[in-house]
């Protein structure tokens, strides 16, 4: 669908910066600070936000709830307090993560304050961020439908500042480049890679046969999914006549928005998105909604919290 994109002075305070055109670099450190300012503080110096498992380093106590592990007791602050408490553990263990980035034609595209392109470097920048730290290693593989971009994994603030600028830098596919998730997703299980974290970045837009390779996957590592989504993705604006794009074939359409019309599209739209969550859920991964109107690290922040929630026992 052909709408303008909106200027850099429109955008939100929320937006993540413009990553396109003469100031990439001070758009990057801008985003990196951003990034580093409202998700500091969820990890504590422990994976915990993004891959489950307690490890093995003594942490806070906190008061038991009914499910909890009681082996896990801490008896001495139970005491202290009179209240049962156990005692939380932190992940000491390097983390391997990889992240598969979809940048096909179809995420050249976004009608509210950026681009789905922008949300992919964003959700990037954050894994990155979030999976920093002690000995641990980020590799990526970038696609873009015409070309694939492998990253390898390693260490250090140098290499991820890298990664983040390599996918913000990565050329756009000429319309009517046909992208494969499901093609991007395989070359991550072959070769084997050590255990760890995946994260998947997507709109998830087409046929759904990545999700017999994501299953694939998930018997060795932690999954998590980013949907990336623009409004329009999910229904016509109520503006009468409208060009209807597919930047992966190139074709279009000129059409009356009508309400019959409008009706069967967030119908269709709703039914894939719905077909998408349950090949995610069946694929047992984690499953995080960015979209182009919406705070994405608010929404981000809310992901990690409720994981974070989930495995410790409480209530998400």
């Amino acid at each position: 669908m052909t709408e303008p994109n909106p200027t850099a002075a429109d955008r939100p305070s929320w937006a993540p910066p413009v990553l396109h055109g003469g100031r990439m670099e001070a758009a990057l450190r801008t985003l990196e600070l951003e990034v580093r300012r409202r998700l500091d503080g969820l990890l504590q110096g422990n994976h915990l936000g993004l891959v489950p498992g307690p490890g093995s380093e003594p942490g806070e106590a906190r008061p038991y709830q009914p499910g909890d592990d009681v082996r896990r007791m801490d008896w001495a602050v139970t005491a202290r307090t009179t209240v049962p408490h156990i005692r939380e553990t932190v992940a000491d263990r390097e983390l391997e993560t990889w992240l598969a980035i979809d940048l096909s034609p179809s995420l050249d595209f976004g009608t509210a304050a950026c681009e789905k392109r922008d949300l992919v470097v964003a959700a990037t920048a954050a894994v990155a961020h979030l999976t920093r730290g002690g000995g641990n290693r980020i590799g990526a593989l970038v696609s873009t439908g015409e070309d694939l971009v492998r990253v390898p994994a390693r260490g250090g603030l140098a290499h991820s500042r890298g990664l983040i600028r390599k996918v913000a830098e990565t050329p756009r596919a000429p319309e009517g480049t046909r992208g494969s998730l499901a093609d991007v997703v395989e070359q991550l299980r072959r070769p084997p890679r050590r255990r760890g974290l995946v994260v998947v970045i997507s709109d998830f837009l087409g046929g759904t046969e990545w999700q017999r390779p994501l299953r694939a996957l998930s018997a060795r590592h932690d999954l998590v999914a980013v949907e990336v989504v623009d409004p329009r993705d999910i229904d016509l604006p109520e503006v009468g006549t409208v060009v209807l794009a597919d930047p992966e074939s190139g074709r279009q359409r000129e059409v009356v928005a009508s309400p019959l019309l409008r009706r069967e599209f967030a119908a269709a739209a709703a039914e894939h998105r719905a077909e998408v969550a349950a090949g995610l859920r069946r694929a047992g991964a984690g499953h995080l909604v960015l979209r182009t109107d919406s705070d994405w690290i608010a929404d981000t922040v809310r992901f990690v919290v409720a994981r974070k929630r989930r495995w410790s026992g409480g209530v998400a």
